[in-house]
């Protein structure tokens, strides 16, 4: 009898788990299921429900091994922060999301709800078509009054507008005026006539410190000059412009940071020879970005492949890469042109194909 009762009671347990999981994944909505559990867990004992939440921590971490961002619905969304709200180690008890990302949903949550009782509040009463039309009179008589001015010429005929709406109906008065040229275009402009000169510091093999000196032309990346000194100083600075400019043919303009290495003595010679010196603002080496893509080039395709032992050796790296920068390399800033014209480029070859070794097989020209 007692097997029977057993057995009944068995069979009684397993339906109504069915009854429970059907119920749970048909009838009710995703919020209810966790809800519904819960007060049926009220009848269970301590140790059982335990156990289960152990097994069930054990299951969620191995599906975040292998999952790696579960899909969640907002309704999801929605019970995790509510249930974590009731939690005081919430942190703790997060295996699926990260705790920024339910404080991120809170904030989102909060958004959308001043963003729900503003729009709820009283709708904005639109302003009379006099007032409009006393707006617009005003704005297009005065052209210099601004938003502020016109309101307070409406308060002294007794009209309270506010000073946005006043803005919303000079906006549509007043078409902004034209962006004034940026530095880009300047530079896009007139790299015909500007050079751009820097400093790249090298360390030798003796740890002694060099620094090599270029001037460029923006146009067609030509590399106008180099050199190398182990003390730069304003008197060394201004005679390399001299040697760059040899003949006359000066640039209209020349592009050079705030280094102190350039003093009153780099100016004053480049002044002397016409051109005018446009220093780039303080921490900006975007807006000398062709000649620190230079440098950039210099250091990953020839300096940091090479022992560097003293400073005549380094002028002479600098001059054979400077040489094949001008008459043999393609830059993408002028569309793989070559500095120093495109002779290279002609007709289809029919015989072979020369390569020619540079720096000792660093880089190859191909004829």
């Amino acid at each position: 009898m007692l097997r029977v009762t057993t057995l009944i009671s068995h069979l009684l347990r397993s339906l109504g788990n069915r009854l429970e999981q059907w119920l749970f994944g048909y009838l009710l909505p995703s919020w209810a299921s966790p809800v519904l559990a819960t007060l049926g867990d009220v009848t269970r004992t301590r140790a059982e429900l335990i156990a289960e939440n152990v097994l069930l921590r054990q299951q969620l971490g191995i599906l975040r091994r292998q999952v790696k961002r579960p899909q969640l619905t907002k309704a999801d969304r929605v019970g995790l922060l509510f249930w974590a709200s009731r939690l005081a180690h919430w942190r703790q008890a997060l295996l699926i999301v990260k705790p920024e990302t339910l404080l991120r949903w809170h904030r989102e949550g909060f958004r959308l709800f001043w963003r729900w009782k503003i729009r709820a509040g009283k709708a904005r009463t639109r302003l009379p078509q006099s007032t409009i039309d006393l707006i617009r009179r005003m704005a297009t008589d005065n052209p210099l009054w601004g938003a502020e001015r016109i309101r307070g010429e409406l308060l002294k005929v007794g009209i309270h507008v506010a000073i946005r709406s006043i803005q919303k109906y000079l906006r549509r008065l007043r078409p902004k005026p034209a962006p004034s040229q940026s530095w880009a275009t300047f530079v896009k402009t007139h790299a015909a006539d500007t050079f751009a000169c820097d400093f790249l510091p090298v360390v030798d093999v003796f740890f002694r410190h060099l620094y090599l000196y270029f001037i460029i032309e923006l146009g067609t990346r030509r590399i106008v000059h180099v050199g190398v000194t182990n003390a730069p100083n304003q008197s060394w600075v201004a005679q390399q412009w001299r040697e760059a400019t040899p003949n006359g043919q000066v640039p209209r303009f020349i592009i050079r940071d705030n280094d102190s290495k350039y003093g009153h003595e780099f100016d004053q010679a480049v002044k002397a020879s016409g051109t005018k010196v446009i220093r780039t603002p303080v921490r900006a080496p975007r807006a000398n970005a062709v000649c620190e893509r230079f440098l950039k080039s210099v250091r990953h395709e020839c300096l940091d492949h090479l022992l560097i032992l003293n400073e005549r050796q380094l002028l002479r790296i600098a001059q054979a890469y400077v040489a094949y920068f001008n008459h043999a390399r393609p830059h993408q800033g002028i569309r793989q042109k070559i500095s120093c014209g495109d002779a290279a480029r002609v007709s289809p070859a029919k015989g072979m194909v020369v390569a020619t070794s540079v720096l000792n097989g660093l880089h190859h020209d191909y004829r």
